[in-house]
């Protein structure tokens, strides 16, 4: 069978409708002369005629042959227009996202980024996934939050530079910044040793000093619970402080340290993907939303 259009038979449901060649030519806005044009091509396509024409004011009847083209016609013309509408949904934003994420982007970052996009998208799918940071990869993510290299090939934007802080009870040292040397030996509270604790603890060895770990949590409200109770003091990032709001707690004290151990928060895509708007959009409204927050810090 030869190829035909969907315009094609678009035209051939419209005659079926309403009963002529000249009042379907109406209603679709062609000549009468078109429509016969596409009626006679589509014929040719399928090999025999599809309308007995009885000529004069009478209408046309569809033959058997045009029964059977009509009703899987309308089966294609449907899953044109849901073809068509998926498509301008996509366009528009909708679909679904896939986002890696980690705790602090997950408790301060991402509860603003999804309501604005569901603000804008409501229809959208947003999946959220928490990836271990020992050896993060995009895979089938859209977008990953992270705050060192991701393997794979990728693109980033830099949000912003997270420093960690010192957490003393109030008036255990005075006011201003605290050189990290003062730490060596001092008892501390701490995660346990994760991938980013362990970093942390490299850096500031690196910086002169080696804190006793007099207790090891998960959790940074624990941690904060410990240093109130004056068990030790604690070194977290700023995320996890702002998220608890320490600097309002009475009870403690917030400093920053010299040299500033300080981690880089990204965003990474897949470089060899095409992105969907719903994707970009998402990308765009997350810059944002780290940049307002990184005038805070």
């Amino acid at each position: 069978m030869a190829d035909f259009e969907l315009r094609h038979l678009r035209t051939m449901a419209a005659i079926a409708e309403e009963g002529t060649f000249g009042q379907a030519a109406a209603r679709l806005g062609y000549t009468q002369s078109s429509v016969s044009q596409q009626v006679a091509a589509l014929e040719k396509a399928v090999g025999g005629p599809l309308f007995d024409r009885p000529g004069g004011p009478r209408p046309v009847r569809i033959t058997p042959l045009g029964e059977v083209v009509l009703a899987h016609g309308r089966e294609l013309l449907a899953k044109a227009a849901a073809l068509t509408d998926a498509v301008d949904r996509f366009r528009a934003g909708h679909g679904r996202i896939d986002i890696g994420t980690f705790p602090s982007v997950s408790n301060l970052i991402l509860p603003t980024v999804i309501r604005r996009l569901l603000d804008e998208h409501p229809g959208c799918d947003i999946r959220l996934s928490d990836v271990p940071p020992e050896d993060p990869r995009i895979g089938e993510l859209d977008l990953l939050f992270h705050d060192g290299p991701v393997g794979g090939d990728v693109e980033h934007a830099e949000l912003f530079d997270e420093p960690y802080l010192l957490v003393t009870a109030a008036g255990a040292v005075p006011a201003g910044p605290v050189p990290v040397r003062r730490l060596d030996d001092v008892p501390m509270v701490a995660w346990p040793p994760t991938h980013h604790q362990r970093w942390l603890e490299r850096t500031l060895a690196r910086a002169g000093a080696q804190p006793r770990f007099v207790f090891r949590t998960a959790g940074h409200e624990t941690i904060l619970s410990m240093v109130r109770a004056g068990i030790g003091w604690a070194v977290l990032p700023w995320l996890a402080l702002h998220t608890h709001d320490a600097w309002s707690d009475g009870e403690l004290a917030v400093h920053a340290l010299k040299p500033s151990p300080t981690r880089t928060l990204a965003l990474y895509w897949p470089a060899d993907r095409t992105q969907s708007p719903l994707a970009v959009r998402t990308r765009e409204i997350a810059v944002g939303v780290a940049r307002e927050l990184a005038r805070r810090m």
